[in-house]
């Protein structure tokens, strides 16, 4: 009976070590962990997520993918290393599900977060910065060029760097104006209005600086504001707005060549640096 006792006895220990132990791996380093990265599913904004990531050194892509890459086009990464491509408008509301997840300045901006608490921020020499675009054949009209020279001026370029001194948007105009352009008549403008098919934030309220030089000469500045990335470019291209002002140049080349339509930009105003934020993860330990 003692022996029965003794072999049950140890036979109930052995089972303990065995569970202790598989208790002990898992709750190892975490170095093969699965990390999730959300990046957006739009095809411009996945490529530059993603050549940002390969600018820290956290994957590589495929040579030549530039400003078309997609998850395909990676070379190498960690293995627990995964990416999740959701809607980029919805990225900062599941940011908290996700361990990491590249934002759009112009989302992170909306939902709150600020440029500061990224974890990795994209450089005000970025391709993307946001641009205004009017229909080919009208870049040359008077009033075109008056508007781009308010929009171009210092007076724009000191309220982004007042307003936005956190850095969630950056001028991106590398000789301002004075506002306005000398080979423009001004007073045959007198009287006159421009629309332009704008994002709410920031660029209606960049708009609205622009607004105040040009009503210096007389000239309306008529700014209507777009929830969507479609209408701005359909409207523009259809005579209903004269311009627009709310993407970046890989955008609307995409939209060109997807819809057939003839926008072309005139002006690169200001960047909303895209960021890599911290969801379960506060640092970049868990990609090192």
């Amino acid at each position: 009976m003692k022996k029965t006792i003794t072999l049950i006895t140890a036979l109930v220990l052995a089972i303990a070590c065995v569970f202790t132990l598989a208790g002990c791996g898992n709750s190892s380093s975490g170095k093969n962990d699965k990390i999730v990265i959300g990046i957006p599913n739009d095809t411009t904004n996945e490529a530059r997520a993603l050549m940002l990531l390969e600018a820290n050194g956290i994957i590589t892509l495929k040579e030549g993918a530039g400003i078309t890459a997609t998850i395909a086009d990676i070379t190498s990464k960690a293995d627990n290393l995964e990416f999740r491509e959701i809607e980029a408008a919805q990225l900062p509301t599941v940011l908290q599900d996700l361990d990491y997840a590249v934002i759009n300045g112009n989302y992170a901006i909306s939902s709150g977060l600020s440029p500061k608490s990224a974890l990795i921020l994209e450089g005000s020499a970025s391709a993307y910065g946001n641009v205004v675009c009017v229909k080919d054949g009208n870049q040359n009209e008077p009033i075109i060029k008056a508007l781009v020279a308010a929009v171009t001026s210092k007076q724009v370029a000191d309220y982004i760097a007042k307003q936005y001194a956190d850095g969630s948007v950056v001028s991106v105009v590398d000789e301002p104006t004075d506002g306005f352009d000398p080979d423009v008549d001004y007073d045959v403008l007198n009287g006159r209005s421009v629309s332009v098919a704008c994002s709410p934030a920031p660029h209606a309220q960049i708009l609205g600086v622009a607004k105040e030089i040009l009503a210096q000469k007389g000239i309306t500045l008529e700014i209507h504001e777009y929830t969507d990335y479609v209408v701005p470019n359909t409207a523009v291209e259809d005579g209903l707005e004269n311009a627009n002002y709310f993407a970046h140049v890989p955008y609307q080349d995409d939209f060109n060549a997807e819809n057939g339509t003839h926008i072309v930009s005139l002006a690169q105003i200001h960047c909303e640096p895209m960021g890599l934020y911290g969801g379960k993860q506060t640092s970049l330990d868990a990609l090192k």
